[in-house]
C-alpha cells in the first residue's frame, strides 16, 4: 500500500495548524478598522491618520513578501515560521505598550513584514505536504484562516477593544500568536521529505515565464476589483440601498459565511477543474458588479449581491493560488511571495480607485463599474494564460520559457 503524497485523500493536520496562525495574522491585519476612534483618541491623532496604520500594513506586505522571501530563503522553513511568529508577537507587544503614534506605525510595519514572511512560507509548506491533486484544497484550507478572521476575529477584536481598550486587543492577538507558535513547533517537520534547499537562481528563473506574470496580473486585477466595492459596502447599503445601519453587520456576517463557503468549494473544485472554476467565478463576479451598478438602490438586490460577492470573491482565490505554484514548479518560494504581493497590490489599489470615483461625485454605487472593468481585464489575462498553456503543451521544448 502506497504511503506517498499521491495516495493522500485528505489535507494533513499541519495545514490546519498553519491556518490557525493565519487566522491570528488576518485578525491583526484588519482589526484596526474597528478600533479607529479609540486609537485616534488615545494617540492624539486624527482618524484618517490612524487609518494610515492600515495602509502601512498593506505596503509592508507588498514590499515585505518578496524581500523577506529572499532574506530567509536559506533558512529552514520551520525556523522561518517560528521566527516570523516571534517577530509578530514582539510587534504587537511594542504597539500595546506605545504611547506615541510613530512607534505604533513602526510596529505595524514590522508586524506586516512578519505576516508576509509567514504567509509565503506557510503556503510553500502546505503545498509541499500534499500531492498536486490536493494543492488547491490545501491552499484553500490555509486561506480559510483569513476568512474566519474576517467573520469572527475582527468583530471579536473590536468588541475587546471597545470594552477593555484597543491595547487589550493587541495583547490578545499577541497571546494567540504564541499559541500558534506552539502549534508550529509541534506539527511542522524540521525538513519536508523529498524537498531540497531553495536556490535563489532557481527561484528567480521562474519569473522568466510569461504565464506566471499573467497569473499574477489576473490576481491583482481581480482583487482590486473586489476591494473597490467591498471597501465601501457600508455606505452603499445605507446611503444607496436604504438599508438600516443596524443591518450592516448582519450583511457583512453573511458575506463572511459566503466567503468561507466559497473558499471551501473552490478548494475542492480547482484541483480537478482549475480553469472552469476560475472563469465561472470571474464571470459570476462580473454579473454581480453589473447588477450592483444598475440596481444598488433596491435593498433586496443590494443585500443578496453583497452576500453572493463573498462566495464568488473567495471561490476565485483557490485556482489563482494553485496556478502560481503550478507555474513555479520546484522553486515556489519567490513565486508565493509575488502572489502575496499581488493580492496586496489589489488590496491597496481597489479602495483608492473606488474612492476616486466616489470623490468625483458619482455615488457609492459607482465603484461597481470600476470593479466590472477590472474583472473583465482579469478575465482577459486569464484567457491569455489559458492560451499560453495550450501553446506550451504543443511546444514542450519551450515550456520553461512560457
Amino acid at each position: 500500500m502506497s504511503t506517498g503524497v499521491a495516495a493522500q485523500t485528505r489535507v494533513p493536520r499541519v495545514v490546519a495548524v498553519l491556518a490557525l496562525s493565519i487566522f491570528v495574522l488576518g485578525t491583526s491585519e484588519f482589526m484596526i478598522t474597528g478600533l479607529l476612534p479609540e486609537m485616534a483618541r488615545d494617540l492624539a491623532v486624527s482618524i484618517p491618520a490612524t487609518g494610515y496604520l492600515i495602509s502601512a500594513f498593506a505596503i509592508g506586505m507588498i514590499v515585505g513578501a518578496p524581500l523577506m522571501a529572499i532574506v530567509t530563503l536559506a533558512l529552514p522553513r520551520r525556523t522561518t515560521l517560528v521566527a516570523s511568529l516571534l517577530v509578530f508577537v514582539v510587534g504587537h507587544v511594542l504597539a500595546a505598550l506605545a504611547s506615541d503614534y510613530g512607534v505604533v506605525l513602526v510596529a505595524r510595519v514590522v508586524t506586516a513584514l512578519a505576516t508576509a514572511t509567514f504567509w509565503v512560507v506557510a503556503a510553500v509548506v502546505a503545498v509541499s505536504m500534499v500531492g498536486e491533486h490536493l494543492r488547491a484544497r490545501a491552499l484553500a484550507v490555509l486561506l480559510s484562516g483569513l476568512t474566519v478572521a474576517t467573520v469572527l476575529g475582527v468583530p471579536l477584536g473590536t468588541v475587546v477593544g471597545q470594552q477593555l481598550g484597543w491595547r487589550a486587543t493587541f495583547w490578545a492577538v499577541a497571546g494567540l500568536a504564541l499559541l500558534g507558535l506552539v502549534g508550529v513547533l509541534a506539527t511542522v517537520p524540521r525538513r519536508t521529505e523529498g524537498t531540497r534547499r531553495p536556490v535563489l537562481r532557481d527561484e528567480l528563473a521562474a519569473f522568466r515565464r510569461r504565464r506566471l506574470w499573467l497569473a499574477l496580473g489576473t490576481t491583482a486585477l481581480y482583487q482590486a476589483g473586489a476591494l473597490s466595492v467591498v471597501a465601501y459596502v457600508a455606505p452603499l447599503l445605507t446611503a444607496v440601498a436604504g438599508v438600516p445601519e443596524s443591518w450592516v453587520p448582519a450583511v457583512l456576517f453573511g458575506y463572511g459565511l459566503a466567503a468561507l463557503t466559497g473558499i471551501t468549494v473552490g478548494g475542492r473544485l480547482a484541483d480537478a477543474h482549475p480553469w472552469a472554476t476560475l472563469f465561472t467565478a470571474l464571470g459570476a463576479g462580473a454579473v454581480i458588479f453589473a447588477v450592483l451598478g444598475l440596481f444598488a438602490a433596491v435593498p433586496g438586490v443590494a443585500v443578496v449581491s453583497i452576500v453572493l460577492l463573498g462566495g464568488v470573491a473567495f471561490l476565485v482565490a483557490a485556482p489563482l493560488n494553485a496556478r502560481v505554484f503550478q507555474l513555479a514548479g520546484a522553486a515556489p518560494t519567490l513565486a508565493s511571495a509575488a502572489n502575496t504581493a499581488a493580492f496586496n497590490v489589489g488590496n491597496t489599489l481597489g479602495p483608492v480607485l473606488g474612492g476616486l470615483v466616489i470623490s468625483a461625485g458619482h455615488g457609492y454605487a459607482s465603484p461597481s463599474w470600476i470593479a466590472l472593468a477590472l474583472l473583465l481585464g482579469s478575465i482577459g489575462l486569464g484567457v491569455a494564460g489559458r492560451a499560453a498553456d495550450r501553446t506550451a503543451s504543443q511546444n514542450p521544448d519551450r515550456t520553461s520559457a512560457g
